[in-house]
């Protein structure tokens, strides 16, 4: 699957537009962070894409958010099992075991963290820092939903908690006109 048939699966599929960008960061994240795990950009981005695909679908039976995007794709012969597992793993369907399994899991919730922090940082986006992150990171009440334990998870990866906030940032201020901050 080409990143235009996976966008375009997205756009026929998502119709949140936060949703959407969401999946674009994690895209850009993973796409960014896939060389420094011998990686191949193309495909850690795919996963990134696509790894919401079920959401809106799946958001009253979470039991099942992952699954419902696998076996869509799998119906239409996609056959990539580890962009497929990356996704399961994300959503807690399965354990992380891969490279690009710990790095999905980990980096969507703290691309919501960052978003929570560009939308209230006056520069938004551009002027946001690692270290403007890393204090709302520490802040239990701010972006709750943002999983602290997941995001530390990177540790799993080899990277400390700088690293990944620093990567994954950079990643998503690269885009940020898509992203609308």
């Amino acid at each position: 699957m080409t990143r235009e048939e996976a966008l375009a699966l997205v756009q026929e599929k998502v119709k949140t537009k936060n949703l959407v960008k969401h999946m674009l960061a994690v895209e850009a994240a993973m796409r960014a962070l896939a060389p420094r795990f011998a990686g191949d950009p193309d495909r850690w981005a795919l996963a990134g894409l696509l790894h919401d695909l079920d959401y809106e679908d799946t958001k009253d039976r979470p039991d099942q958010h992952g699954r419902v995007t696998v076996d869509s794709l799998r119906g239409q012969g996609f056959t990539d099992e580890e962009i497929l597992g990356a996704i399961l793993a994300h959503a807690g369907q399965k354990a992380p075991s891969t490279p690009m399994e710990w790095a999905l899991f980990a980096v969507d919730p703290l691309t919501g963290l960052i978003v929570a922090a560009a939308l209230v940082h006056p520069e938004r986006l551009g002027g946001l820092t690692p270290q403007n992150v890393l204090n709302r990171y520490r802040e239990k009440g701010f972006a709750r939903s943002a999983s602290r334990e997941a995001i530390a998870a990177c540790t799993n990866l080899g990277m400390s908690l700088d690293e990944f906030v620093t990567a994954v940032l950079t990643a998503m201020q690269a885009i940020r006109g898509e992203l609308g901050l």
